[in-house]
């Protein structure tokens, strides 16, 4: 019976996660000039450090062909490299240059002050209760990550 209620509040905090997610994608554009696609993608690549094409496509839900088209205007403007992997030829990695760290920094940066102004009317004390319940959900999730890596 645990099992079954954990599932749906599971589900529920999935969707609910979904609508403040909203609510921050209608924010004001994180960086002017930068659409969010491409921003996500930058601050991605920027905490996980060097990736491949078809990993970053499957995380990001994007068809190899339009995340190419995404890393073509990052690799104009200077924020990432493209390496094709010697060993491999069929793959293609790509990482943050120094330009791109500045600008995911940045976008990071406006996105918790997104938050805090989303979450700015609620209490101490729910902000306290949700602090300790993310706190231990990170705790947890973060074991299995470790066990089923």
């Amino acid at each position: 019976m645990a099992r079954k209620e954990f599932v749906k509040l599971f589900e529920q905090n999935v969707l609910l996660f979904d609508r403040l997610s909203d609510k921050l994608k209608r924010a004001p554009a994180f960086l002017a000039g930068f659409p969010r696609q491409q921003l996500s993608v930058l601050v991605r690549l920027h905490l996980g450090g060097p990736d491949l094409l078809k990993e970053i496509a499957r995380r990001e839900m994007l068809t190899a062909p339009n995340l190419c088209a995404v890393f073509r205007k990052l690799e104009r403007d200077g924020l990432v490299l493209r390496k094709i992997d010697e060993k491999d030829r069929r793959n293609t990695w790509y990482s943050v240059t120094e330009a791109g760290e500045k600008v995911a920094t940045q976008a990071m940066d406006v996105m918790r002050n997104a938050i805090e102004d989303l979450f700015a009317g609620i209490s101490r004390e729910d902000e306290m209760a949700l602090t300790g319940a993310m706190k231990t959900i990170n705790s947890i999730l973060t074991k299995m990550e470790l066990t089923n890596a």
